[in-house]
Protein backbone atom coordinates (compact mmCIF):
# COMPACT_ATOMS: atom_id res chain seq x y z
CA UNK A 1 0.00 0.00 0.00
CA UNK A 2 1.27 3.42 -0.93
CA UNK A 3 0.26 6.97 -1.55
CA UNK A 4 0.52 7.71 -5.26
CA UNK A 5 1.28 11.03 -6.90
CA UNK A 6 -1.81 12.91 -8.06
CA UNK A 7 -1.91 14.12 -11.66
CA UNK A 8 -2.92 17.72 -12.20
CA UNK A 9 -4.74 19.84 -14.78
CA UNK A 10 -2.76 19.61 -18.01
CA UNK A 11 -1.33 16.12 -17.41
CA UNK A 12 -2.19 14.17 -20.58
CA UNK A 13 -3.11 11.06 -18.56
CA UNK A 14 -6.27 12.83 -17.41
CA UNK A 15 -7.44 13.08 -21.03
CA UNK A 16 -6.83 9.46 -22.01
CA UNK A 17 -9.47 6.78 -21.90
CA UNK A 18 -8.74 4.08 -19.34
CA UNK A 19 -8.56 0.42 -20.31
CA UNK A 20 -11.00 -2.23 -19.18
CA UNK A 21 -9.71 -4.57 -16.49
CA UNK A 22 -9.78 -8.12 -17.82
CA UNK A 23 -9.20 -9.90 -14.49
CA UNK A 24 -9.49 -8.71 -10.89
CA UNK A 25 -6.30 -10.03 -9.32
CA UNK A 26 -3.86 -9.06 -6.55
CA UNK A 27 -2.28 -6.35 -8.71
CA UNK A 28 -5.68 -4.71 -9.28
CA UNK A 29 -6.48 -4.99 -5.56
CA UNK A 30 -3.15 -3.31 -4.77
CA UNK A 31 -3.97 -0.47 -7.17
CA UNK A 32 -7.34 -0.03 -5.45
CA UNK A 33 -5.73 -0.02 -2.00
CA UNK A 34 -3.11 2.52 -3.12
CA UNK A 35 -5.87 4.67 -4.60
CA UNK A 36 -7.87 4.58 -1.34
CA UNK A 37 -4.71 5.47 0.64
CA UNK A 38 -4.09 8.37 -1.74
CA UNK A 39 -7.70 9.53 -1.42
CA UNK A 40 -7.52 9.48 2.37
CA UNK A 41 -4.16 11.31 2.33
CA UNK A 42 -5.67 14.08 0.18
CA UNK A 43 -7.58 15.36 3.18
CA UNK A 44 -10.63 16.61 1.30
CA UNK A 45 -11.44 14.21 -1.52
CA UNK A 46 -14.57 12.12 -1.91
CA UNK A 47 -13.46 9.82 -4.70
CA UNK A 48 -10.60 9.09 -7.06
CA UNK A 49 -10.30 7.62 -10.55
CA UNK A 50 -7.24 5.59 -11.51
CA UNK A 51 -5.94 7.98 -14.15
CA UNK A 52 -5.75 10.70 -11.50
CA UNK A 53 -2.79 8.76 -10.10
CA UNK A 54 -1.38 7.70 -13.46
CA UNK A 55 -3.01 4.26 -13.72
CA UNK A 56 -4.83 3.86 -17.05
CA UNK A 57 -7.29 1.21 -15.88
CA UNK A 58 -11.02 1.49 -15.24
CA UNK A 59 -10.84 1.74 -11.44
CA UNK A 60 -12.59 4.09 -9.01
CA UNK A 61 -12.55 4.39 -5.23
CA UNK A 62 -15.14 6.28 -3.21
CA UNK A 63 -15.32 7.14 0.48
CA UNK A 64 -18.11 9.66 0.72
CA UNK A 65 -21.58 10.17 2.11
CA UNK A 66 -21.91 6.63 3.46
CA UNK A 67 -20.43 4.95 0.39
CA UNK A 68 -17.10 3.17 0.76
CA UNK A 69 -16.40 1.21 -2.37
CA UNK A 70 -13.70 0.07 -4.74
CA UNK A 71 -15.05 -0.34 -8.26
CA UNK A 72 -13.62 -2.13 -11.28
CA UNK A 73 -14.98 -1.31 -14.76
CA UNK A 74 -17.83 0.88 -13.47
CA UNK A 75 -20.41 2.04 -15.97
CA UNK A 76 -23.62 4.00 -15.73
CA UNK A 77 -26.38 1.77 -17.06
CA UNK A 78 -29.32 4.09 -16.33
CA UNK A 79 -29.76 7.74 -15.52
CA UNK A 80 -32.73 10.04 -15.02
CA UNK A 81 -33.61 13.51 -13.93
CA UNK A 82 -31.34 16.51 -13.81
CA UNK A 83 -29.65 18.52 -11.10
CA UNK A 84 -27.41 21.55 -10.93
CA UNK A 85 -24.26 20.59 -9.03
CA UNK A 86 -21.29 22.30 -7.47
CA UNK A 87 -18.12 20.41 -8.38
CA UNK A 88 -14.44 20.46 -7.64
CA UNK A 89 -11.68 17.92 -8.28
CA UNK A 90 -8.44 16.85 -6.63
CA UNK A 91 -6.72 17.12 -10.02
CA UNK A 92 -7.87 20.74 -10.44
CA UNK A 93 -7.11 22.34 -7.07
CA UNK A 94 -8.84 25.63 -6.41
CA UNK A 95 -11.35 25.32 -9.26
CA UNK A 96 -15.05 25.16 -8.39
CA UNK A 97 -17.88 25.26 -10.87
CA UNK A 98 -21.54 24.51 -11.48
CA UNK A 99 -22.43 21.57 -13.71
CA UNK A 100 -25.55 19.71 -14.79
CA UNK A 101 -25.70 16.01 -13.90
CA UNK A 102 -28.38 13.32 -13.69
CA UNK A 103 -30.34 13.23 -10.43
CA UNK A 104 -30.42 9.40 -10.35
CA UNK A 105 -27.96 6.83 -11.71
CA UNK A 106 -27.55 3.08 -11.72
CA UNK A 107 -23.96 1.88 -11.82
CA UNK A 108 -22.81 -1.62 -12.72
CA UNK A 109 -19.27 -2.66 -11.74
CA UNK A 110 -17.14 -5.39 -10.27
CA UNK A 111 -16.04 -5.15 -6.66
CA UNK A 112 -12.50 -5.89 -5.51
CA UNK A 113 -13.23 -9.64 -5.47
CA UNK A 114 -14.47 -9.61 -9.08
CA UNK A 115 -18.13 -9.98 -8.10
CA UNK A 116 -20.61 -7.99 -10.19
CA UNK A 117 -22.49 -5.35 -8.21
CA UNK A 118 -25.16 -2.78 -9.01
CA UNK A 119 -25.42 0.49 -7.12
CA UNK A 120 -28.23 3.03 -7.14
CA UNK A 121 -27.46 6.65 -6.30
CA UNK A 122 -29.15 10.00 -6.31
CA UNK A 123 -28.21 13.60 -5.66
CA UNK A 124 -24.64 14.09 -4.46
CA UNK A 125 -23.72 10.44 -4.97
CA UNK A 126 -25.09 10.42 -8.52
CA UNK A 127 -22.87 13.44 -9.20
CA UNK A 128 -19.89 11.66 -7.65
CA UNK A 129 -20.34 8.53 -9.78
CA UNK A 130 -20.73 10.62 -12.96
CA UNK A 131 -17.65 12.70 -12.16
CA UNK A 132 -15.41 9.67 -11.56
CA UNK A 133 -16.69 7.60 -14.48
CA UNK A 134 -16.16 10.63 -16.74
CA UNK A 135 -12.51 10.60 -15.61
CA UNK A 136 -12.18 7.02 -16.87
CA UNK A 137 -13.33 8.21 -20.30
CA UNK A 138 -10.78 11.03 -20.37
CA UNK A 139 -13.35 13.71 -19.52
CA UNK A 140 -12.93 16.19 -16.68
CA UNK A 141 -15.46 18.32 -14.84
CA UNK A 142 -14.08 21.54 -16.29
CA UNK A 143 -15.51 20.39 -19.65
CA UNK A 144 -19.00 20.53 -18.16
CA UNK A 145 -18.84 23.71 -16.11
CA UNK A 146 -21.71 26.09 -16.85
CA UNK A 147 -20.57 28.75 -14.39
CA UNK A 148 -17.33 29.22 -12.46
CA UNK A 149 -17.79 29.95 -8.78
CA UNK A 150 -14.29 31.10 -7.93
CA UNK A 151 -13.62 33.84 -10.49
Amino acid sequence: MAIRQLRYQEDETLRKKCKEVKQVDDKIRLYLEDMMDTLHASGNGAALAANQVGIRKRLVVIDYNGYYCKLVNPEITESSGSQECVEACLSFPGLIGKTLRPMHVTVKALDETGTEITLQAEGEMAKCFCHEIDHLDGKVFTDKVTEWLND
